[in-house]
């Protein structure tokens, strides 16, 4: 396996932040009552993962060892700072629901851990890539709880889309089924902490399978030899 290789699987699977790493747990855990949350919480991490890590690549040569966790923090909020002004402008209510998630990102574990442990040792192009599929494997499961959540908790898939995408999107809301109360248990922190865990649970024993299934094939070739 290519060493690119290597760092887009690990960002998607292996060593995905949310399923493995268990980290940046306060966001996932709080704002994916619902998929667009999820998505919308997760675009903005993946920004300040992409330019943090990318810019800690460039001139990590030039940094203190003494003072180079400050400095990603400073690199790091300049970037939060950023996807905050966008998103006041262009998704307000998004901004407004996600509310003091946004400026968080900053002590997202994720994003720091990153920096400290790949961007600062390795190339730009590397980094990058790092920076791309760690935030799209960690918005994948904003995504994949904020849906099953919504799902079960009021019935829809897309609520909300036209916070994100424009009042184009109204029309994109899937209703499964009607109630006239939400099912609040799914919807409220207890539901995310039990969907998380499905989802961790989920991809443990997918691993265990493909485990065993590459040692079913390994074995008889041991065997000829």
């Amino acid at each position: 396996m290519t060493d690119n290789k290597k760092v887009i699987v690990d960002g998607l699977w292996d060593n995905n932040a949310a399923l493995v790493q268990l980290l940046g747990l306060c966001p996932l855990l709080a704002v994916t009552g619902t998929l667009i949350n999820g998505l919308g919480l997760g675009i903005a991490t993946t920004f300040v993962l992409v330019g943090s890590n990318l810019t800690v690549s460039i001139i990590r040569n030039h940094i203190p060892k003494e003072i180079r966790i400050p400095i990603f923090v400073m690199l790091i909020a300049s970037f939060v700072t950023n996807i905050q002004l966008l998103m006041n402008a262009f998704t307000y209510e998004l901004y407004l629901i996600l509310g003091i998630f946004i400026p968080l990102i900053v002590t997202n574990c994720t994003i720091i851990g990153r920096a400290e442990a790949f961007a600062s040792r390795n190339r730009p192009v590397p980094a990058f890539i790092d920076g791309v599929f760690q935030g799209i494997g960690f918005t994948a499961v904003l995504m994949i709880l904020g849906a099953l959540r919504e799902f079960i908790g009021q019935g829809t898939i897309l609520d909300g889309a036209h916070l994100l995408l424009g009042e184009w999107a109204r029309d994109l809301t899937i209703h499964f089924y009607l109630t006239d109360q939400k099912f609040l248990f799914a919807i409220l922190p207890p539901g995310a902490f039990i969907g998380l865990g499905l989802l961790v649970a989920t991809k443990n024993i997918i691993d265990k399978r493909a485990k065993n299934r590459q040692a079913v094939e390994i074995e008889p070739g041991l065997q000829q030899t």
